[in-house]
């Protein structure tokens, strides 16, 4: 089960890839510019096929994928008559639509696989169905049993328990009519709360135990919260990002002396894939339980990957963006100067900067590589 999760990972972090340069391949087919090529790997072609002018395939390497807009640069020549459907000739506009699709998609991509989450699996949460009756509790006195289900407080459905709870502990000991659905027959008990010493704070309580288990949401409900769940996805990937630099120590020591892994820090697609695996094999979790973690781990990392592609750096889309900003920004101040529009800048000038950017990207996934085969991240799940 542990090898099926991480080819699980594997198919669905490439089916991200994809659509990521699917965006790409969207949005620059229509604004008119020239796309020859999308493939899925990179190194030797071992597949494709032509449809009208761009070649789709596969190469052997699946470590990501790429989507070839030509004209990327001032300097790349277009067959005759195909100058003006250059990138560089496009409008800014354009160029960052282009750009930004493919961590948009990401993005999108992140908020189906929790509408799918929530909609259609469900989520942990503490359900009204009664495990346990505490002895001696109010719940007791009034007849309640295990097994029973609260189906409503005082008139009112029960919906959400973790919310609809409320309306017991801050009854303040008043009457509560409560609606139990016990083996097909509603039953109606009448009790009072009773204040009861909870860890050093008082709470009314019934004195009951309440399950815990998946539970669908509704329509509306899973849109609210795949947006709230979305949003704090992308705080939280730009805050880590933020704390990458510190948190790279504590990933030397670990790689190279043996330290703790901590199980927040630094984990690369190896440390994701292992734990997908561990999620998808636990013994621990129900088989609805286990898709649930491993879609949650796929909607997260894609939500990193597309906030992560829009940093201000190439060769990442973001860096590329910053170049057509960049660009605008000269042509503004040309435009009141009365001057022409400069000549758009040639992003392999900086080709230099883009090869530092790129050795210490790869020397960080290899370091994060080599963590994850040697100390890597244990979740016990």
């Amino acid at each position: 089960m542990e090898l099926l999760g991480i080819l699980a990972f594997v198919v669905a972090l490439l089916f991200s890839v994809m659509v990521h340069e699917f965006g790409h391949y969207l949005t620059a087919r229509k604004f008119g510019m020239w796309v020859s090529e999308f493939f899925l790997g990179f190194g030797k072609k071992i597949w494709s096929f032509q449809r009208g002018e761009t070649e789709f395939g596969l190469k052997a390497i699946p470590a990501g994928g790429y989507c070839k807009i030509e004209g990327m640069a001032p300097n790349d020549e277009l067959p005759l008559g195909q100058e003006d459907r250059a990138f560089y000739k496009a409008s800014t506009t354009k160029k960052l639509v282009v750009l930004g699709a493919g961590s948009f998609l990401h993005f999108v991509l992140g908020f189906v696989l929790l509408f799918t989450l929530f909609i259609g699996i469900g989520t942990n949460q503490v359900l009204p169905d009664i495990s346990e009756v505490v002895p001696n509790s109010a719940a007791q006195a009034a007849g309640i049993q295990a097994g029973d289900e609260i189906t409503s407080i005082n008139g009112k459905k029960v919906v959400e328990w973790y919310k609809d709870v409320e309306a017991i502990r801050q009854s303040q000991g008043a009457q509560l009519t409560l609606e139990v659905d016990r083996n097909g027959e509603l039953l109606t008990f009448v009790t009072n709360a009773r204040l009861t010493d909870v860890d050093g704070t008082e709470r009314y309580l019934l004195g009951i135990v309440n399950d815990v288990g998946l539970k669908r949401s509704g329509l509306v409900l899973s849109i609210k919260n795949s947006a709230t769940v979305t949003q704090s996805f992308l705080t939280e990937s730009v805050k880590a990002l933020g704390k990458l630099p510190e948190k790279i120590p504590a990933l030397w020591g670990a790689t190279v002396r043996g330290e703790e892994r901590d199980a927040s820090g630094l984990v690369g697609v190896v440390g994701v894939a292992r734990v997908s695996g561990e999620a998808v094999g636990s013994d621990k979790l129900s088989p609805m339980e286990r898709l649930a973690t491993f879609v949650l781990i796929v909607a997260s990392l894609n939500i990193f990957v597309g906030v992560f592609n829009l940093l201000p750096i190439l060769p990442l889309d973001g860096g590329h963006m910053a170049v057509a900003i960049a660009d605008a920004i000269r042509a503004f101040f040309a435009r009141l100067r009365g001057r022409p529009r400069p000549a758009p800048i040639d992003v392999t000038v900086l080709t230099p900067i883009t090869m530092v950017v790129f050795v210490v990207l790869a020397t960080l996934t290899l370091l994060l590589l080599v963590a994850d085969v040697i100390n890597p991240v244990i979740l016990n799940l």
